[in-house]
C-alpha cells in the first residue's frame, strides 16, 4: 500500500477560469444549454505566416480566439510572448466576455497573441511582423471596427495598435471608421488621453472605491483609508507603474516592495516609484537602485508583510505551492489570472480579501471603449462643451464676487478655488471622470450581490455572478 502523500494537481490558467466560472453557475438557474453557451468559446483562428527577415523566411504562429458574441464588436487585446499558446488566449478570451458584461460596455470578450519575443527583434523588424499578423487577421474581419477590435496587452503597445490601424486603413481604403479597428493608439494617430495609464488608474479608483466601505475594509482585517498603507507591487510594466505611482503620489500609500524580473527591491519606507522607472529605464534592472534592499529571489517577495498585493505581470504567480504563505490581508488583480484556482482556495480558506481581475484590470478595455466611440463619432471628448463650461463657471464667478463688493461681505473666492473651477473638462479629464463611475457602479454591483446572498463568500464568485447573468440576458434577448 502506497501511504505517499498526493501532490495536488494545479489547474492550468484555462481550468481556472472554468473553474471559478462553474463556481458561480452553480449558484445560478441557468438551463444546461444556456450555461454551455456561455462557458465555450465560439472560434479560435490559428494562423501561420512567414516573414523575410535576416536573409531567410521566419515562419511565425499567431491566434485570434473568439469568445461570445451576444454583442459585437468583440474587444481584446494582443499580446506577444514567446509562450503564447491556444489554451490561454481562449481563457483571456472569456475573461474579455465577463469583464466588459461585468463593468457594462458593449463588447464580447476576445483575445489575441502571437508567439514572438519582442525583444530578440529590431523596430523595423516588429513593424514587417506586425502588419503581416495584421493582414492575416483583418484579411478574415478578426480586425474590423465593426466586429473584432484588439487592444494593447504584454508585450505590446501604442506602437504596434498604431502600424496595425495604418494596415487595416490601406486594406480599407474607404471605411470611414478605420480608426476604430483598434484602441490603444497613439495620440497623434486616433487614441485618446488617459489610455496608457488607464488600466493602472482603474486599479487606484478599484482600491479608492473599495476603501469607501468600511464593512468591506473591515472583511480584509484592515481599517481607515489608503493614506499610509503598505503596498508590494509585482511588475512594474505600464500597469503596475502607474497603479504604484497613482498609490503613492495621490493616495499616500507607501510602496514598500516593487518585484520585477531579476530580482525585487524592499524598504519600509517606501520606494520611489518615478525614481525607479527612471533607473529601469537608463540600466535595464532593479539591481543598484540605492533606498532599497534588493532581494535576489523576487518571486519570494510575494510572501512579504504588506496590507496590499498587487499582483500586476503574469498569470499563475500565486498558487498552491505559495499560497498559504501569503501575508497580505487584500489582494487586487491587476493582471489577468494572477492567482490560480487552487491558490484561490487556499486564500479564500484563510480570509484574504481578493478583488477579482476582471473587475480590478478593467480600466484598459473601458477606456478603449471610449476611445472607440470617440473613433466611429470623429470628434474628441471635450471640444464642443468645454469652453461654454467655462463660460457659465466665469458668469457665477463674476455674479459671486459683485454681490460681495455690493453688499460689502468683504470676501473673496481663493485663487486655487478659481482656476480650479473656472477650467472647463478637457478629454484627460471627461475619461477619468469616466473611468472612475465605471469602476464605482461596477464594484457596488458586486459587493450588492456578495452582502446580499448567503451562499456567496468572496468577491470573485460575485462578480461572476453578476457578469454571467449580463451575458445570460443578452442571449436571451436573442432569442436563445
Amino acid at each position: 500500500m502506497n501511504d505517499q502523500p498526493v501532490t495536488p494537481v494545479e489547474p492550468s490558467f484555462r481550468d481556472s477560469v472554468d473553474i471559478m466560472f462553474n463556481r458561480a453557475v452553480a449558484l445560478m438557474d441557468l438551463s444546461p444549454g444556456l450555461e454551455e453557451k456561455i462557458r465555450v468559446c465560439n472560434a479560435t483562428y490559428t494562423v501561420r505566416f512567414g516573414v523575410r527577415l535576416r536573409g531567410r523566411i521566419v515562419t511565425f504562429t499567431g491566434y485570434r480566439s473568439v469568445h461570445s458574441e451576444h454583442m459585437e464588436p468583440v474587444k481584446g487585446g494582443i499580446r506577444y510572448a514567446p509562450n503564447v499558446h491556444q489554451d490561454e488566449v481562449e481563457a483571456l478570451a472569456a475573461l474579455m466576455t465577463y469583464k466588459c458584461a461585468l463593468v457594462e460596455v458593449p463588447y464580447g470578450g476576445s483575445k489575441g497573441g502571437l508567439r514572438i519575443d519582442p525583444r530578440e527583434w529590431e523596430e523595423h523588424e516588429l513593424e514587417l511582423i506586425t502588419r503581416r499578423f495584421a493582414y492575416e487577421l483583418a484579411k478574415r474581419d478578426l480586425i474590423n471596427p465593426a466586429q473584432n477590435v484588439p487592444a494593447p496587452d504584454m508585450g505590446t503597445g501604442e506602437r504596434e495598435m498604431a502600424w496595425i490601424a495604418d494596415q487595416y486603413r490601406r486594406m480599407n481604403t474607404t471605411d470611414i471608421n478605420a480608426s476604430a479597428c483598434v484602441t490603444g493608439k497613439p495620440l497623434n494617430s486616433g487614441g485618446i488621453a488617459g489610455r496608457v495609464e488607464a488600466t493602472g488608474r482603474g486599479v487606484q479608483f478599484a482600491l479608492r472605491e473599495f476603501f469607501r466601505h468600511p464593512e468591506d475594509v473591515a472583511k480584509a482585517n484592515l481599517s481607515g483609508s489608503l493614506e499610509g498603507k503598505r503596498v508590494i507591487v509585482q511588475g512594474l510594466g505600464n500597469v503596475g507603474y502607474h497603479a504604484a505611482k497613482f498609490l503613492s503620489e495621490e493616495d499616500g500609500c507607501r510602496i514598500t516592495g516593487v518585484i520585477e524580473r531579476d530580482g525585487a527591491l524592499l524598504s519600509g519606507d517606501g520606494i520611489d516609484i518615478e525614481a525607479l522607472k527612471q533607473w529601469i529605464g537608463k540600466h535595464g534592472t532593479i539591481k543598484g537602485f540605492p533606498s532599497a534592499r534588493m532581494v535576489e529571489d523576487g518571486a519570494s517577495v510575494l510572501e512579504a508583510e504588506c496590507d496590499i498585493l498587487i499582483p500586476a505581470a503574469l498569470e499563475g504567480v500565486i498558487h498552491l505551492g505559495n499560497a498559504e504563505r501569503i501575508k497580505a490581508p487584500l489582494i487586487i488583480e491587476a493582471a489577468n489570472g494572477p492567482i490560480t484556482a487552487g491558490g484561490d482556495e487556499v486564500l479564500r480558506g484563510k480570509g484574504t480579501v481578493i478583488i477579482p481581475d476582471m473587475y480590478a484590470n478593467a480600466g484598459g478595455v473601458t477606456v478603449s471603449y471610449f476611445e472607440w466611440v470617440k473613433n466611429l463619432s470623429h470628434i474628441r471628448f471635450g471640444r464642443m462643451q468645454r469652453r461654454a463650461e467655462e463660460t457659465e463657471h466665469h458668469l457665477i464667478v463674476e455674479e459671486l464676487e459683485r454681490l460681495s463688493a455690493d453688499k460689502g461681505l468683504g470676501w473673496t473666492l481663493s485663487p486655487d478655488f478659481k482656476s480650479r473651477y473656472l477650467k472647463g473638462a478637457d478629454e484627460l479629464a471627461l475619461v477619468r471622470s469616466g473611468l472612475d463611475d465605471t469602476m464605482r457602479t461596477a464594484y457596488q454591483a458586486m459587493r450588492e450581490v456578495w452582502w446580499s446572498r448567503d451562499d456567496v463568500h468572496d468577491l470573485r464568485t460575485a462578480a461572476y455572478l453578476v457578469a454571467i447573468g449580463r451575458v445570460a440576458a443578452s442571449y436571451r434577448a436573442k432569442g436563445l
